[in-house]
């Protein structure tokens, strides 16, 4: 049976309903601007009709409304759209991160230019070539001097601008790994209230906005995905691992060492495992701290190492105009100060590594002339020994190419004796980690003859292969052969133009001495020989000569700003467009919002005149009555 006053709980919930609305509207209105924020809808619904069927409902025909309530406030997302945006937020979050740095590493090259370290090569190797023009002048070598000192200060320049960007790299990673712990401890707590509140049967919009807006941000960090079937159990995983779970946000360590030259790697907080990250800005970040400008200063050492190994090769055999022989002319500082290269490599106080940079053969070499041997050459490579091998119709100089080209750590040349030379080049870095030292030949062998009898370098086949992994290994080298030992870590740091030249520039060797006598004042040859270097295939790394080298800096630089550039832009107009389509879905209009306070307004003063008619009529009842 109806009520008599059933108009007025009528009227009561249209204006409550509306009244509900145009707070949700005002809401929308007020955070128009607030990053993140969602526009909301009231749904409303009619509330359940009077005489529901039933065996004593009334004898009344069809069924009576009773107004209107509002069903839900929803907020409107595309859940589809907000996956893809999150996916893509790795992808801009890694080239947002990478562009600058590639950007400050172009300015460090300088290239070309007046004051790039090419240019300075090229003015030192004039200085030479001046020098073999004048060898009894003092004044050629006070430039070949001043020179070498410009050269070195240019090298030392870029070398600690590298290790700047590296350290500043190192600096980020530890700031964004705090970041990434930050927002996964927000978000399971975000997770934990949430739940609460859908428990009751409410939805906390709000609270969800600010999740995905943390979502968002997590995402252009690291790679992640959102899985969320569980209403109570809202998930993010990274790298195949989950990250967050729930109310449980996991936490990552930071952890240093020697092998990563003091800068910090990631480990899961309880697990302890070492995490790798591709993409985002972190990810960004590792591999331009771990690959990019590591390889970058790995390259620097190898020029500057085989360019001082090469000058200091010759003008040892000079002498200058006092008659002095057997100087260096740049500073070269060993890794270890035993002359067998004996080191102590896994701290027990024992030797158990021979650090070996440069092994020469006895023997003087034809380029051209065939060799009539065949054999396999097993040389030490980033993932495992690298096999050479080479055959009976083979010339000197094609075992030598071969060498070079096959991805060893290691590179063949005949030196100025025309005798073969091995030197160990700077080690790839597996997963960031240095495992292996830089400029170390780490295994050398030859099942055919042409190192040992041919070339003279080693004693025998197989049983007499050099390997750094033992003590005194150099006992494995045959009579005659030299060695150098591997010079201090990050040579284009530390390496300096010889002192005693500097005090004294008439040591500065110009010439070669005949018959163990010294140099007729006259012979200019060393400086010459010296200044020939800018030209001659050396090997620097897989680069033929050190042209090569700065033409392969300059390109490969370009090249990494060319294409870090071009990704960005790439990456932001895809990330512009899918936030365009989220703004139209889920943004705040606010003509469309005024045109639905007008509605709801209307709607309001509806419910209250229905109100005030009801009364009327009941005042017309109440007077009937009395």
């Amino acid at each position: 049976m109806t009520s008599t006053f059933m108009g007025l709980e009528i009227g009561k919930r249209g204006i409550h309903a509306h009244q509900k609305a145009l707070y949700v509207t005002g809401h929308n209105l007020d955070n128009i601007n607030t990053e993140g924020y969602s526009r909301q809808r009231v749904e409303m619904s009619a509330f359940k009709p009077i005489y529901l069927p039933s065996l004593n409902r009334e004898e009344t025909p069809g069924q009576l409304g009773q107004g209107v309530i509002v069903e839900r406030v929803e907020r409107l997302r595309d859940q589809l759209l907000d996956r893809r945006i999150v996916l893509q937020a790795s992808n801009e979050g890694y080239w947002s991160a990478r562009d600058p740095y590639v950007r400050m590493m172009e300015n460090l090259y300088m290239e070309p230019g007046n004051n790039s370290v090419r240019s300075k090569m090229d003015t030192f190797w004039d200085a030479w070539q001046e020098l073999s023009m004048f060898p009894t002048d003092t004044a050629p070598r006070t430039a070949v001097i001043e020179r070498g000192k410009t050269l070195i200060d240019g090298i030392h320049n870029r070398y600690h601008g590298l290790k700047g960007l590296q350290d500043q790299a190192n600096g980020d990673i530890e700031l964004t790994v705090g970041r990434v712990n930050e927002l996964s401890r927000q978000i399971a707590a975000l997770n934990g209230d949430i739940q609460k509140i859908k428990a009751q049967g409410d939805n906390p919009n709000d609270l969800m906005d600010r999740r995905d807006l943390l979502v968002d941000k997590l995402a252009s960090i690291i790679d992640i995905s959102v899985s969320n079937q569980d209403p109570d159990e809202y998930m993010v995983h990274t790298s195949g691992y989950i990250l967050i779970q729930g109310q449980i946000g996991r936490q990552f360590d930071l952890r240093k060492g020697i092998d990563t030259e003091g800068y910090a790697h990631i480990f899961w907080q309880d697990t302890q495992q070492e995490m790798r990250f591709q993409k985002g800005s972190l990810g960004a970040l590792l591999e331009l701290r771990d690959v990019t400008i590591a390889g970058e200063v790995q390259t620097l050492d190898n020029m500057t190492m085989n360019f001082v190994d090469l000058v200091n090769e010759i003008h040892r055999e000079g002498y200058g105009i006092n008659g002095l022989t057997g100087l260096n002319f740049f500073s070269e500082y060993p890794f270890v100060t035993n002359v067998n290269g004996n080191y102590d490599r896994s701290g027990t106080g024992v030797f158990d590594s021979s650090y070996i940079y440069r092994m020469n053969g006895q023997n003087v070499l034809e380029p051209r002339a065939q060799t009539g041997l065949e054999g396999v050459i097993t040389l030490s490579g980033a993932n495992g020994d690298v096999q050479v091998p080479y055959y009976a119709t083979d010339t000197v100089s094609d075992i030598i190419a071969r060498i070079n080209t096959s991805g060893a750590e290691v590179v063949a040349r005949l030196n100025r004796d025309g005798m073969l030379s091995l030197k160990g080049t700077p080690a790839e870095p597996i997963n960031g980690l240095r495992e292996n030292p830089d400029f170390v030949i780490r295994h050398v062998s030859d099942t055919g003859h042409f190192l040992t009898g041919y070339a003279g370098l080693l004693n025998g086949a197989e049983g007499g292969a050099f390997d750094w992994g033992t003590a005194d290994a150099v006992a494995n080298l045959r009579d005659g052969a030299t060695f150098a030992v591997a010079p201090i870590a990050h040579p284009s740091g530390w390496i300096e133009v010889n002192p005693a030249l500097v005090r004294d520039p008439t040591s500065v060797a110009a010439g070669f001495g005949e018959n163990g006598r010294t140099t007729n004042p006259g012979n200019g040859d060393a400086a010459q020989a010296i200044a020939s270097i800018r030209n001659s295939p050396v090997m620097v790394g897989q680069l033929a000569t050190f042209d090569d080298y700065f033409a392969d800096s300059v390109g490969r630089i370009g090249l990494l700003g060319e294409q870090a550039g071009r990704a960005l832009e790439t990456e932001n107009l895809i990330m512009k467009q899918l936030n365009d389509m989220r703004r139209s879905i889920s943004g705040v209009s606010v003509d469309e919002e005024l045109a639905n306070m007008l509605r709801y307004q209307q709607g309001y003063n509806a419910a209250a005149r229905f109100i005030t008619t009801v009364n009327s009529m009941l005042d017309v009842l109440m007077r009937m009555g009395a």
